[in-house]
């Protein structure tokens, strides 16, 4: 399926690290970057999907068993697909940003939340992060019954004087808002509009015929503790939970990939998240981007400054989406993605028409975010953008 374009393939015989598919010639240097990042991780099982203005330009594997079509779960990633459903409800005028969400979802008022608006809930806001006694893993994995427990509740922080990394919560919470406004789940715009018109090979609730193709997560390998985490880190993170919440064991049960939570259960492969972002911006399939101009500029404008309550990374937001530039340096300012605990990371980036989407089947031992190796990974994609564009010159 989704077989890779490739107007000059590398046919080189696979590198001694068994990176497998196919990479246009210009793009060699990233099979032998992925290569390197694989010799020195053995065992490394990981996909990296790259397209270029909506062509792909890479398309490789690596690790026992893996092949391109192998599902791994990939957690927030699905955050991502959520956000980019929300952002063409928005542009098609279905849901407002600053339309107080009480006034779709009545119970939300409480606890002195009524000027919460939509904007709020994407920005990471809202103080919403999870319940004092800790949720289930049943409970996280459903998201309607989530918004029904977050809804009572008062916010971790006064409206207005923070943000924090909503982790299990926020498609929750501006799911709700669209179910209350569409009649329709978010899961359900995004088969419809997404996966199936573009046959796109990431899931937010995998279907059972799917499941063969599942390569269950698997946890880092041993590492030093680091600190328990606490305080708001511990709410959003359900880590105060008795038990806390295990997201290796959390991601390998049936259940929770069938119910497709968006914002910790998304289950897929590189190819099918490099095609979303590529369609986000790019001429895809015959169809035009997604994003007209100035939705675009909306979800890839800072909205988060300062330091993040429960991550404490920096300027850590655009609309929704995590602000990729912010990691990246060779990345724009309007770059646009989300990671994914496992080590995943994918994002588009408008002022070069990059696609990017690399996933892992293993844990990384320093954890959070994407995978230390994507700073590696990413240099030599836009390397080899900006040889492209001197040469095109």
């Amino acid at each position: 399926m989704n077989a890779p374009i490739s107007s000059s393939p590398a046919t080189a015989a696979p590198s001694a690290a068994s990176v497998h598919g196919t990479v246009d010639a210009r793009f060699a240097a990233v099979r032998e970057e992925l290569a390197a990042v694989a010799r020195e991780e053995p065992g490394l099982s990981a996909q990296l999907a790259v397209r270029l203005h909506g062509r792909q330009v890479a398309d490789l594997w690596t690790g026992p068993g893996v092949t391109g079509d192998s599902l791994f779960a990939l957690y927030s990633s699905g955050k991502g697909a959520a956000h980019l459903v929300t952002a063409l409800l928005v542009q098609d005028g279905v849901v407002d940003l600053d339309r107080p969400v009480a006034r779709d979802w009545p119970e939300f008022a409480a606890a002195g939340k009524a000027g919460l608006t939509l904007r709020d809930l994407l920005a990471h806001r809202a103080g919403l992060l999870g319940t004092p006694e800790g949720l289930s893993s049943a409970e996280l994995a459903d998201e309607r019954r989530l918004a029904e427990l977050l809804a009572p509740l008062p916010p971790a922080w006064a409206p207005g004087s923070g943000y924090g990394y909503h982790a299990f919560t926020v498609t929750a919470l501006t799911g709700e808002v669209v179910r209350r406004a569409t009649g329709r789940t978010l899961q359900e715009h995004y088969a419809e509009r997404l996966r199936v018109p573009y046959g796109l090979d990431f899931h937010l609730g995998l279907p059972e015929t799917e499941e063969p193709r599942y390569l269950p997560a698997q946890p880092a390998p041993a590492a030093a503790a680091g600190p328990v985490p606490a305080g708001l880190t511990a709410l959003a993170f359900n880590t105060h939970a008795d038990p806390p919440t295990d997201l290796v064991a959390y991601a390998n049960t049936r259940g929770v990939r069938a119910g497709g939570s968006a914002s910790s259960a998304s289950v897929g492969t590189a190819r099918g998240l490099a095609k979303l972002y590529a369609a986000a911006i790019s001429p895809v399939d015959g169809r035009a981007p997604l994003l007209g101009p100035e939705v675009l500029a909306e979800f890839t404008t800072p909205h988060s400054p300062g330091v993040d309550l429960v991550t404490g990374e920096r300027d850590h937001f655009l609309l929704g989406f995590e602000a990729q530039g912010v990691r990246y340096g060779s990345l724009s300012a309007r770059a646009f993605g989300h990671s994914g605990a496992v080590g995943a990371q994918s994002f588009a980036d408008p002022a070069t028409g990059l696609a990017y989407s690399y996933t892992r089947r293993h844990f990384t031992p320093v954890g959070g975010g994407g995978a230390p190796e994507n700073h590696r990974l990413i240099a030599a994609v836009t390397t080899a953008i900006r040889r492209e564009g001197r040469s095109a010159r």
